[in-house]
């Protein structure tokens, strides 16, 4: 075989082999790339593993959401009318309140009867008097006695701060707050106290207290408690953080108070102003007004009016209504 046959089957074994080669070292370097981002990842969730910050911050976020959830099953349960009761400081049952209210729309409807008025006209005095008179006041009851607790809670929570900073318990804490503190909040403290005492877990105890209370700012101590029992860290700074966000809350409320205070004098001399005006004419032309209470397009056009008013009113109060 001469020179000229065997040079391109060289050539061709040469270039074989050069891409074998090739292959192999590709190979390996991948390999090589492929070992050295195992370890890269396997390192990173060493360290995701071992780091206490995160695992902290997780324990956070589960707390969190075991709240919401806790929190959501309250909102419901809060809606009874035992359990407005509790939140109103009444001591009677829910069946004495209903009877109550069925006797007070019994005796309205018993009078608009004996005035001689309609009978649609005694049945919505009845509901009036039976339905929605007894729950404006539960309402009312409420809202006055949390306005009273909130307006100490801040002052309640910087006396544990103290305390925990002086080395007394949380227990012993809370045990002042019961004595000193003024009603409500005294004795919401005092049931508080009673129930750890009895045995009830704290992070029990707590959602106790803000289902016959249940105002943001005792879900807030809610919260952080839970957090910190499960999370660790200063008590006595988590709480001095918390008094801090209260007493700005309270601040904020009165500013708006404050701001909003010229549109609900406002609102109100709107909202008086036809019935003034209509007791003024009926006291000086009665026989002008009679027409409204004794005639079927007069007892329509006062059904018109009233639902008017009230839509009026309930505009005018969302306008003005301010949460924070």
């Amino acid at each position: 075989m001469d020179f000229g046959t065997l040079l391109p089957l060289m050539v061709a074994g040469g270039i074989v082999l050069l891409g074998i080669a090739f292959a192999s070292g590709g190979n390996e370097a991948a390999d090589k790339r492929i070992k050295e981002v195992a370890k890269t990842k396997e390192s990173a969730l060493r360290r995701k593993q071992l780091d206490p910050e995160e695992a902290r911050r997780k324990k956070r976020l589960d707390g969190i959401k075991e709240l919401e959830a806790r929190e959501k099953q309250l909102r419901k349960a809060r809606l009874s009318i035992s359990a407005r009761l509790d939140q109103a400081g009444l001591t009677i049952k829910p069946a004495t309140f209903w009877a109550i209210s069925a006797g007070l729309g019994a005796l309205a409807a018993l009078i608009c009867l004996m005035t001689g008025q309609k009978i649609w006209i005694a049945a919505g005095a009845a509901f009036a008097a039976g339905f929605g008179l007894p729950q404006w006041s539960l309402g009312f009851l409420c809202g006055m006695r949390q306005k009273r607790f909130i307006s100490e809670f801040a002052n309640s929570i910087e006396v544990i701060v103290r305390g925990v900073k002086s080395g007394l318990p949380l227990n012993e804490c809370l045990k002042i707050i019961g004595r000193e503190a003024p009603e409500p909040l005294g004795g919401e403290f005092r049931r508080l106290v009673d129930q750890v005492s009895m045995g009830v877990p704290f992070d029990q105890a707590l959602p106790k207290m803000y289902e016959r209370m249940p105002l943001p700012e005792v879900s807030f101590f809610s919260i952080v408690r839970a957090i910190q029992q499960k999370a660790g860290g200063n008590l006595s700074e988590a709480l001095q953080n918390l008094a801090n966000v209260l007493r700005s809350r309270k601040m904020m409320r009165e500013k708006i108070k404050a701001l909003s205070s010229e549109a609900k004098a406002s609102a109100m001399i709107i909202g008086s102003l036809p019935i003034i005006v209509m007791i003024l004419v009926s006291l000086s032309s009665p026989s002008y007004m009679m027409l409204l209470f004794t005639d079927a397009t007069g007892h329509m056009m006062l059904g018109v009016g009233a639902c008017m008013m009230g839509a009026g009113i309930m505009v005018m109060r969302n306008m003005i209504n301010f949460e924070i």
